[in-house]
């Protein structure tokens, strides 16, 4: 695929997002997060995808790997946070949510 092929592809997943077909979205991303892993906005909009439809384990997957190369992404802990406590873990989400509300006031 080529970088205007990736940049395509990522432009048809944010429509499939922005439709709100977020199974559609994350199949669509999952392809070019695979292609282009160091995509980090692809790869935030596919946690986002995942976890609008309820694929917490991935959401929670993609998220960790985003904050791994990018600490400081406010928006990527606060999602982490709120996909924990969708799995019914509390306690892993505080940290994540209280790093978001000092990072962003």
């Amino acid at each position: 695929m080529t970088a205007e092929t990736l940049m395509a592809e990522f432009e048809r997943g944010t429509l499939f997002f922005e439709a709100q077909d977020y199974i559609g979205a994350s199949k669509i991303l999952a392809e070019v997060v695979r292609r282009a892993p160091d995509n980090l906005a692809a790869r935030l909009l596919l946690a986002r995808a995942y976890y609008h439809s309820a694929q917490l384990g991935r959401a929670e997957a993609e998220l960790r790997r985003v904050l791994e190369r990018d600490p400081a992404e406010s928006y990527a802990c606060l999602l982490l946070g709120r996909t924990l406590q969708r799995r019914n873990r509390p306690q892993e989400a505080l940290p994540y949510l209280r790093l978001h509300a000092a990072m962003t006031g």
